[in-house]
């Protein structure tokens, strides 16, 4: 897939006001400093598509990306980000949640997790939460430059055998590297045969 547009479109915390299209959506979502918004524009090849910052939790709204007029890509806040109130961390999840189960425009999430650190319980809740709600996810293996590539593979195959603990089969898995650029082909091509597959339940 040749990326050959992407604009953002809006920013809200109410799933009712997201885009009327009748467009597939694909949202990320991971921990706060999982790397999303870099993944974001290594993938779209912009430099602040998605904005970047030092400080943590800064995505805090369900932002609206249009992809070459056909798809949306979805930047959703991080979870799990501690310096953030109690108060803001419960309306992050309800607002979460609520764009989870209602958006019916919704055919895949990814899942980002640090490929650096073993399975953490909030990512694997937030992966209960999306099977026990039956949407469809993958999870993506962000920053693999960091590892050398048996340190990495030894990773991926600990995080694999610990959901297999809670999952009778695995869900799909990426591995990129915002930095390299590692992954943007094999990510880009599934969302355009996702895309193909459901072109019938848009039109």
């Amino acid at each position: 897939m040749k990326i050959k547009t992407a604009e953002f479109v809006i920013s809200n915390t109410n799933v009712t006001k997201c885009p009327k299209e009748r467009l597939p959506e694909y949202a990320f979502i991971g921990r706060s400093n999982v790397g999303k918004s870099s993944l974001i524009n290594m993938l779209m090849e912009r430099k602040d598509l998605a904005k970047i910052s030092g400080k943590p939790g800064k995505t805090q709204l369900i932002n609206h990306f249009k992809i070459n007029n056909e798809w949306f890509l979805v930047d959703l806040p991080g979870y799990g980000y501690a310096k953030v109130s109690k108060k803001k961390r419960a309306k992050f999840q309800s607002f979460i949640e609520n764009y989870f189960r209602e958006r019916e425009q919704l055919v895949c999430t990814f899942v980002l997790v640090d490929s650096r650190h073993d399975p953490q319980k909030i990512d694997l809740e937030f992966m209960q939460f999306l099977g026990e709600n039956r949407i469809p996810f993958g999870i993506v293996f962000t920053k693999a430059d960091k590892l050398g590539s048996s340190k990495l593979n030894k990773q991926i195959t600990s995080y694999k055998k610990k959901l297999l603990n809670y999952w009778e089969s695995l869900p799909m898995t990426f591995i990129t590297s915002s930095s390299s650029g590692f992954g943007r082909t094999e990510f880009l091509k599934f969302i355009e045969e996702v895309n193909e597959d459901v072109a019938s339940d848009f039109k």
